[in-house]
């Protein structure tokens, strides 16, 4: 029974299948289903479909015929029951019919869609062609909950392609713009969002070509799942789709960083910082204040690749934070921007009188940024530093005399050799070090 429902279900295009149905019917060799074979339909024959009907009508039975035929096949009905032993479905058979279904449901919602479409061509009323709207919608609903994203972006190819048609009719360009508007609703992205979590596949092919047909309204929606999504994979998937999409409405998305979560926060900086796009620095740089250090790290490295006016300053300021790990981050976002003003600070900052008393590490992460720059001033400053002698505090002045030897290192000029060979015998074991350790470098470009 379930072979015979599928033939003749087929939908029996000429061009698209090699059999016809009654090829099909003999192949399955059915044993207890009889067909009779109209060879009059086969051969095409004219007026036949007209002809067949008033056959049939003449042989039209009347009620009371009908009526005694169907008390007839009742009462038999009644008796065979009696005799049947109904077995009761086990949890296999069940699996078997659900997957039976899954597998009947599949590729429905691409066969709809092209009837949507056709009707779509067709309409002409307002109206009808805002029920067709919400029929698109509830078809990218399901198709996303399904996770086939792919039958999506097949949707909404087409609607954009109505939607750019010069040739098209402008109501029907209208309503196409209204769907790829709609697609970037919150109920679609909190959908997608679930499915995400979820942990339902999705290629990022297909996703990447997905968010490419979404309009800046899907910037908030997407900002408020990125705070709600638990798995890591999702949150990636998100933020990916922001860098697509932040460049279409910066404002918008500098909104996120206002987020009372340090996480979101974070995040959105990382994915301005991603965009790349100056008119974020405005933005950025209220940031630096915020009280977690994870934000504040990750908007000093953003200001660091942006620039842009009143970068420096800031950095300058972040420069004496009390927090190690911002200074740090600030030091070597100034390495990044790399500008003769950038460099100055840095220079300014080691001539400082207090920077002998910085950390050991920390001053030598600041010639480490400093030998960046490579020119004329800054080997300068590095060799009069490694000649520097003072009678107090010589160890604060060992410390900075070895650094300066790194950075000689660093700079790789060959010159610096007959400097540094003059302090390789020093009696400070952490000046010989660093100066053995240059000298190396240099040479053999280690």
């Amino acid at each position: 029974m379930e072979d015979f429902l599928k033939i003749i279900s087929l939908d029996f295009n000429r061009e698209a299948l090699d059999d016809d149905i009654v090829t099909l019917f003999w192949e399955k060799d059915f044993q207890n289903i009889q067909y009779i074979v109209d060879e009059t339909v086969l051969a095409d024959e004219d007026d036949y479909e007209n002809s067949a009907v008033a056959s049939i009508k003449e042989k039209e039975p009347d009620q009371d015929t009908l009526l005694k035929a169907y008390e007839d096949a009742s009462k038999e009905g009644d008796n065979e029951v009696k005799d049947v032993s109904i077995v009761p479905l086990s949890d296999k058979d069940l699996q078997l019919l659900v997957k039976e279904l899954e597998r009947d449901a599949e590729d429905k919602s691409g066969k709809l869609s092209d009837i949507l479409f056709e009707m779509f061509y067709l309409q002409q009323s307002s109206e009808d062609y805002e029920d067709l709207v919400g029929f698109f919608i509830n078809t990218i609903e399901y198709s996303i909950s399904r996770g086939d994203i792919q039958q999506v972006t097949s949707i909404l190819a087409r609607m954009k392609k109505i939607s750019v048609e010069k040739t098209e009719d402008e109501e029907r360009k209208k309503y196409a713009k209204k769907i790829l508007l709609l697609i970037g609703s919150e109920s679609i992205i909190n959908l997608l969002g679930e499915i995400l979590d979820a942990g339902q596949e999705t290629e990022e092919k297909n996703f990447e070509e997905f968010v490419k047909y979404l309009d800046k309204n899907a910037i908030v929606p997407f900002m408020k799942i990125l705070g709600e999504l638990k798995s890591i994979h999702a949150r990636k998937v998100v933020i990916d789709a922001l860098i697509l999409l932040g460049t279409k409405d910066i404002a918008t998305l500098s909104k996120g960083l206002n987020d009372t979560r340090w996480y979101v926060v974070r995040n959105i900086i990382y994915i301005l910082r991603k965009i790349g796009d100056k008119r974020a620095v405005d933005y950025l740089l209220k940031t630096v204040r915020h009280g977690d250090i994870r934000v504040k790290k990750e908007v000093i490295r953003a200001l660091g690749e942006l620039g842009g006016a009143g970068v420096l300053q800031t950095l300058r300021d972040c420069l004496d934070d009390p927090e190690i790990q911002v200074r740090s981050a600030a030091l070597k976002a100034l390495g990044s921007i790399r500008s003769e003003a950038a460099k100055r600070i840095i220079m300014n900052k080691i001539s400082d009188k207090y920077f002998k008393d910085r950390d050991f590490e920390e001053k030598k992460e600041y010639f480490e940024v400093l030998a960046q720059w490579k020119d004329v001033e800054v080997y300068n400053s590095a060799v009069g530093m490694i000649k520097k002698k003072t009678f107090f505090g010589r160890t604060k002045n060992y410390e900075n005399r070895a650094c300066a030897a790194y950075c000689l290192g660093l700079i790789g000029n060959k010159d610096a050799i007959t400097v540094l060979n003059k302090y390789k015998n020093d009696n400070n074991k952490l000046l010989r070090e660093f100066v053995y350790t240059a000298i190396k470098r240099i040479e053999y470009g280690q």
